[in-house]
């Protein structure tokens, strides 16, 4: 399972950019062939990013979305590339798909299904569940856009939710949260990808190098909870067993376990 805390996307028709978003510190870079890329650049994009992927680091490649024009294409020319980390499936809505696609690409290449439509938040556990999948990422936009409501917190909880709970249930890897698009608001990047790490989310989507170092900053244990866990787990260790108390507060089982996640994430 995957540890990363930023995904980078990249155009697929910018082959320019690739190495300096490898270089961007972000844990995962993945290449585009949907949204960013306008219909007449599909077939170059799709064969810079074969050819990326052959030849240079392992990378993962968002395909264009099953029923549009370009998505057998797109899992053919990736069916047989070396050094491909994985695929993104947009607009993830059946479980039959994903087996399909995941049947379509080279041993140990991961699937992650990209969540974005109130179809796909209905059956989001049929989704989790389906046995082809590394985690789910949450499409924030594209589900405000499906539902008609505007792209606002408040609005997004229950999809969150639900796609944090499917992931959970069905043993994946965290989910990762969809993208901020205010790329040069810092304090709504952090804010963004502060409440996704409360929510439960384990990474967050990211449309420009410079938002990597925030979101990365942000899933990580600040130096106060870090020390917390620390001594919790030094005094759990002195401890004969059972519930004990730290600073007033009762420790148990459930909050040990915070606390090992804690220390983990900040070793990851």
């Amino acid at each position: 399972m995957t540890a990363a805390t930023s995904w980078l996307f990249v155009p697929g028709n910018r082959p320019e950019r690739f190495a300096k978003a490898v270089g961007s510190g972000a844990g995962e870079v993945i290449i585009d062939l949907e949204d960013a890329v306008p219909p007449d650049a599909k077939r170059s994009a799709r064969d810079s990013a074969v050819h990326w992927v052959t030849a240079s680091d392992p990378t993962w490649v968002r395909i264009n979305a099953v029923g549009t024009a370009w998505h057998r294409d797109d899992v053919a020319a990736l069916g047989s590339c070396s050094g491909l980390r994985g695929v993104l499936l947009p607009k993830a809505e059946r479980a039959q798909d994903l087996v399909a696609l995941r049947a379509a690409l080279p041993v140990g290449v991961e699937v992650i299904a990209l969540v974005e439509s109130a179809r796909g938040i209905r059956d989001v556990n049929e989704v989790a569940t389906c046995g082809a999948v590394l985690a789910l990422a949450f499409g924030s936009l594209d589900f405000a856009l499906d539902i008609g409501a505007e792209p606002v917190d408040d609005a997004l909880h229950y999809a969150r939710s639900a796609v944090v709970v499917a992931s959970r249930a069905a043993g994946l890897a965290s989910p990762i949260d969809g993208v901020t698009t205010a790329i040069h608001d810092r304090d709504a990047l952090a804010r963004d990808a502060t409440l996704a790490r409360r929510l439960g989310f384990g990474g967050k989507l990211c449309i420009h190098p410079a938002q990597v170092p925030i979101v990365n900053d942000r899933f990580a244990p600040d130096a106060a909870e870090l020390d917390w866990a620390q001594r919790l787990l030094s005094v759990a260790a002195e401890a004969a067993g059972g519930a004990f108390v730290v600073d007033g507060q009762m420790i148990d089982e459930p909050v040990l376990e915070q606390a090992r996640r804690i220390v983990q994430r900040a070793a990851q």
